[in-house]
């Protein structure tokens, strides 16, 4: 078995885990099959110095205000081949006044309980739909010593999941892009995908953790093959010597996320990103100078190649202002068009793209010569979750000193406890899910992640096709085109597509249309390194471009000017200004005996002339330099 690292695993799942929350002890591991440490019994509290965050991470923070839950987490491996254990977990809560049995330590109203498999491939949502009928069967037996289940359930995934190919519907199961796009990100999801691939230190935090890991989860989706072979080394990471390290003025066993709140730290400077369907942002761009130049991969050795470079630590002044000035001539050559405005079309044209193919099959998969992954014939999945980089769907509070551990270079991390939230400073991004927020404090990354022209109409092209013809919410996400596969396929698309353009190495108009400042911080990453050390025949197949290049249009115009216009501190403070002067017109015509029908009637006339005032350029902000126009 895993935990004693002698016999070979007889099937995909390691371990069913019951854990409890004791009055005395806190959150405790109450029953294991196979045992986790082979010379104790099933009912055996200790766990492998590796694990010991288990029962922090199986029954999370907050719990209590639940009545059920489900988490996704990760463990490291305890043998030497440095394999993640994936962790899937599902949580209940039952009156105690309801048991048939009542054991002797049960002395509140409650009980809470979590049950847990502990697995060798990442079928969360498989493993999840499964667990979440036995753990309800379980709780319905009302008599907790009944383990017979849970020996079953470990037998029949064994027998059920042995042999499961790692691709197509079984392992994206429960990951609803469509979902996600629709209603959440729109636009952002580039960003988050960019920040990724940036392998910067990225935090989500939302409540309950079901949605937490979920929106996670799909985003990492996104990446082609990252799920089924790319997070192999995603949880490499060591424990404190001991648990009692965690902060004195806060309870390990259980910590609620309205409990012991830090001041949180503040910045007059630090950039909210609203992506939120009344908003719809994507990113407020800070900056909008000309990024520092590419850095020209050496044509060496495959490890001299993956000598690390310095990072660019150039860093213009930015300022709002550029931002905030809407003028159509930051549409100007830079992002691979030919000239300024004057080659404005006076008809929007859709961009010619070919179609993808569905991403549900990667064809032959090789061993990695450097990344140790099993890559298909493009390189993929990228080496992004290597070396110290850690995938973490959920982070409990005890693992608090990851987010500053000198030897976690980066991470993509879940979190619901606010103290994570309050401590943005030891994280480059923080998603706020429920908020559909990123913030962002430093200029320099929010330049890198500044989407191009051509990234626009990539959003652009997505989120119509995600939301258009939604008429049956239940087959919605369910077909081909603007369907979860089909998402899937453009992010694909869009990523073959950059790689090959990083090949070109005298093309800088075709790098800036992914962006010049991110190609550079890129190229320095590790996952691209890695990926670049290597020969990928297949890339030849890819045609080097961004997928959305082309001449400018006035719609390229309208896009510019709504991205601004939505990410600009003015522009939201004008936009509200506008939301409550409609309700008062509203509010008044009503009061006047006015229809509604009319009040609306001058609201939107309303909207409309501020819009047109805000087709002009700001008269008290500065007119955009020359490095500007680049974007």
């Amino acid at each position: 078995m895993e935990s004693c690292g002698k016999e070979e695993p007889k099937g995909p799942v390691l371990h069913i885990v019951v854990v409890g929350f004791h009055h005395k002890r806190g959150c405790q591991v109450e029953f294991s099959y196979p045992p986790l440490i082979p010379a104790e019994g099933h009912d055996s509290n200790n766990l492998p110095e590796k694990w010991k965050y288990l029962p922090f991470l199986a029954l999370p923070d907050g719990a209590h205000n639940y009545q059920e839950d489900t988490v996704y987490f990760h463990l490291p491996s305890l043998n030497e081949e440095m394999k993640c254990v994936y962790g899937v977990s599902c949580y209940r809560q039952i009156e105690a006044k309801a048991l048939k049995v009542r054991q002797a330590d049960v002395t509140r109203e409650t009980v809470q309980k979590s049950v847990c498999v502990l697995s060798r491939v990442p079928l969360y949502g498989l493993i999840q739909a499964k667990l979440q009928l036995i753990t309800h069967a379980y709780f319905e037996e009302k008599d907790f010593s009944q383990i017979s289940i849970l020996k079953e359930l470990y037998d029949h995934m064994n027998g059920s999941l042995r042999g499961t190919t790692l691709e197509g519907s079984q392992v994206y199961l429960g990951k609803s892009l469509f979902l996600t796009l629709s209603f959440t990100y729109t636009k952002a999801v580039l960003i988050l995908f960019k920040l990724v691939l940036l392998e910067k230190k990225v935090l989500f935090y939302v409540s309950p953790v079901n949605r937490l890991v979920g929106t996670l989860m799909t985003v990492l989706s996104l990446f082609p093959g990252m799920i089924e072979h790319g997070l192999a080394d995603s949880s490499h990471y060591h424990c404190k010597s001991s648990i009692s390290e965690t902060p004195e003025s806060l309870d390990p066993a259980r910590i609620s996320p309205s409990a012991g709140e830090l001041n949180p730290k503040t910045d007059s400077k630090t950039d909210i990103i609203d992506a939120t369907d009344r908003e719809s942002s994507a990113f407020d761009h800070s900056d909008n100078h000309t990024s520092v130049a590419d850095q020209s991969q050496p044509s060496a050795s495959p490890q001299d190649r993956l000598q690390p470079h310095p990072p660019s630590h150039t860093s213009p002044d930015s300022s709002e202002s550029d931002w905030e000035t809407l003028d159509p001539s930051v549409l100007e050559a830079g992002e691979g068009s030919e000239g300024s405005v004057k080659h404005l079309e006076a008809e929007s044209g859709e961009p010619i793209t070919v179609q993808p193919k569905s991403v549900t099959g990667q064809g032959q998969l090789t061993q990695g010569l450097v990344s140790g992954l099993e890559e298909d014939q493009y390189g993929l999945p990228l080496a992004i979750f290597t070396k110290g980089y850690l995938c973490l769907p959920y982070m409990a509070l005890q693992q608090h000193h990851l987010l500053s551990d000198v030897r976690v270079r980066g991470f993509v991390a879940g979190a619901t406890n606010i103290l994570f939230r309050q401590q943005r400073h030891l994280s480059d991004a923080v998603i706020d899910v429920e908020e559909a927020r990123i913030h962002v404090d430093d200029p320099e990354l929010r330049r890198m992640l500044s989407l191009s022209t051509a990234d626009l109409r990539f959003s652009d092209f997505l989120l119509k096709h995600v939301t258009e013809n939604r008429e049956d919410v239940f087959l919605d996400g369910t077909g081909w085109e603007g369907g979860d596969e089909w998402i899937r396929a453009q992010f694909a698309l869009y990523l073959h597509s950059l790689l090959a353009s990083t090949l070109q190495q005298d093309n800088e108009k075709l790098l800036a249309d992914y962006s010049s400042a991110f190609i550079s911080a890129w190229k320095i990453t590790h996952n691209y390194r890695v990926w670049f050390s290597n020969k990928h025949p297949a890339m030849a197949e890819i045609t080097p471009g961004h997928p959305f290049q082309g001449q400018y249009s006035v719609a390229d115009v309208k896009l510019r000017l709504s991205h601004s216009v939505q990410n600009s501190e003015r522009g939201k403070k004008l936009g509200n200004a506008v939301i409550t002067t409609s309700r008062s017109v509203v509010q008044t015509g009503k009061a006047v005996g006015q229809s509604v029908g009319g009040a609306l009637t001058s609201a939107k006339s309303a909207m409309s002339s501020w819009f047109s005032t805000l087709a002009q350029p700001a008269v008290t902000s500065p007119a955009p330099d020359s490095t500007a126009s680049k974007q």
